[in-house]
């Protein structure tokens, strides 16, 4: 809420859509409610999209909000077996290891390895429109169209801080600035309803994110993503 103000006060300058066409191998944009096997949404969710912005440019001052999801090619699945690790590494372990100042803290991928099917997207391709937010708290000094600079040059160069990821790390994603989306292709024709679909976590309280949902609807191709503060998302 803080920053919706803040833009309201500052007025137009303040925010700058872009689009970008991000397009993959596979994809994987799991499911919550699947405990193990991963499955994935039929379509990239507005915080996978948001995550490969912010991989192009990341500063506190800069704010991503995705305003509408287009598919590009048809929605298509492939099953997959991949080898994962069983377990994470201890907070407790961690936090005993900062303490003394030594630690095994490694996870020995041979002793701890198992194999899990999945259900994923495969040659999957999205354009993502989404605002670029200035939040002068951050950067008092700063003029927006320092960053709005910063994130066109990278984006033109293909230069990023990591690489974006399509759901997961594996699945690299291919990165385009668009620029002229009347010389763009046409999203896909299918309409349907896609149910709830996960939307973001709310770190309003830091230690305990939670999860927040939409009622997302494909429309001749395009999933539109509602205002975060608006109704239509919920917990």
């Amino acid at each position: 809420m803080e920053s919706r103000e803040f833009y309201l006060d500052f007025g137009e300058c303040m925010k700058k859509t872009y689009c970008l066409e991000l397009s993959g191998h596979y994809a994987c944009f799991t499911r919550p409610e699947m405990k193990v096997e991963r499955v994935s949404y039929d379509v990239m969710t507005p915080s996978a999209a948001r995550a490969c912005f912010e991989a192009i440019l990341w500063k506190p001052a800069a704010r991503w909000h995705v305003r509408r999801i287009e598919i590009l090619k048809p929605i298509r699945w492939i099953n997959l077996r991949r080898n994962e690790v069983a377990s994470v590494i201890s907070t407790r372990n961690v936090e005993a290891s900062m303490k003394v100042g030594k630690g095994d803290l490694g996870i020995y991928i041979e002793d701890d390895r198992q194999q899990r099917a999945g259900l994923f997207l495969r040659d999957v391709a999205y354009r993502v429109h989404a605002d670029l937010e200035f939040l002068r708290q951050h950067d008092p000094t700063a003029n927006p169209m320092k960053y709005q600079e910063m994130f066109e040059r990278r984006a033109r160069k293909g230069q990023c801080v990591n690489q974006p990821y399509l759901g997961c790390r594996e699945f690299a994603a291919a990165f385009r600035l668009v620029n002229n989306l009347e010389s763009e292709p046409m999203a896909i024709s299918e309409t349907r309803d896609l149910g709830f679909m996960l939307y973001d976590l709310d770190f309003s309280n830091p230690t305990d994110p939670q999860p927040r949902f939409f009622q997302a609807r494909l429309k001749n191709g395009v999933v539109a993503v509602p205002e975060w503060g608006s109704g239509e998302v919920r917990g």
